[in-house]
């Protein structure tokens, strides 16, 4: 499809309409995706943390970068993202900016961009709140910004915020980013009326990928993955498990199942970390 954007070299069409033998109309092509939010685990060590997940089975990172204004937090800039990238040549970066003036960063973010060898696919989004530019009339001009720097564009809103807003750039963006807590306020759960926006752009877009942030994990995916969401960000919900493995390989199965309809035989086998050869071990 010419909306899907691939993420990893393996697979080029990100979203592509499955013809599924189930027939249903509700199904969409688009791969599922999980993210890991940074926030989460020890930043410290944010390198090893990052492989950490990613040896567990993610498939790209989610970076939140948040500027103390449009937040009340201080996360951190694109010297982590730079330094990080270092470690992470190939994986798919995915910045979530949290920032008054999305505008002013671009440049400095796109230092840490990469492609893949084989495909020649960006391995980084730039996404940005809606919320930052429309007020100032610049949401295109920022959109327009961020892909001459050779990014991908994503574009999020808040819970606040009515699907109308983004609805002039839908066809412009790679992703759309539905915020499922309000950022930048700890201990919130899931909110599952989100899912209606979910719905009604997944109707619309079944190319489109749409990614939901805030209170997901495994006891929440199931709502996400039926809504229509393929790329899923979470953060306790993969940190702060007993078993990482087994919380990434659960959420992606969800979203193979209510989201792209496939058979149980053709689901991503459930794994563990206890057989993770590469699993890292912080001493």
């Amino acid at each position: 499809g010419t909306l899907g954007h691939a993420m990893t070299g393996s697979d080029s069409r990100s979203c592509t309409v499955w013809q599924g033998s189930t027939g249903a109309g509700h199904y969409h092509g688009c791969t599922a995706k999980i993210g890991p939010s940074v926030l989460d685990c020890d930043s410290s060590m944010l390198g090893s943390e990052a492989g950490r997940a990613m040896d567990a089975g993610t498939d790209y990172l989610h970076l939140d970068v948040m500027d103390g204004n449009f937040v009340p937090t201080i996360s951190f800039g694109p010297g982590i993202v730079n330094n990080l990238r270092k470690h992470h040549p190939l994986v798919f970066f995915d910045v979530h900016l949290m920032v008054a003036k999305p505008e002013d960063h671009v440049t400095a973010f796109a230092q840490a961009m990469a492609k893949d060898p084989k495909t020649g696919a960006a391995l980084m989004q730039y996404t940005f709140h809606i919320e930052t530019t429309e007020p100032r009339g610049i949401t295109q001009k920022v959109i327009d910004q961020v892909k001459s720097s050779g990014m991908l564009v994503g574009l999020a809103l808040n819970p606040a915020t009515p699907l109308e807003e983004v609805q002039p750039y839908l066809e412009v963006v790679d992703t759309v980013l539905v915020m499922t807590v309000i950022p930048g306020k700890g201990g919130q759960s899931f909110m599952v009326d989100m899912m209606e926006k979910v719905r009604t752009l997944r109707r619309e877009y079944p190319e489109k990928n749409i990614q939901v942030d805030g209170g997901v994990k495994v006891a929440t995916i199931d709502e996400a993955a039926k809504a229509g969401a393929n790329m899923i960000v979470s953060g306790t919900g993969v940190y702060k498990v007993d078993d990482m493995a087994l919380a990434i390989s659960t959420m992606k199965r969800s979203v193979q199942k209510y989201g792209n309809g496939f058979p149980d035989d053709k689901l991503t086998p459930l794994a563990y970390d206890k057989d993770n050869p590469k699993r890292r071990r912080l001493e």
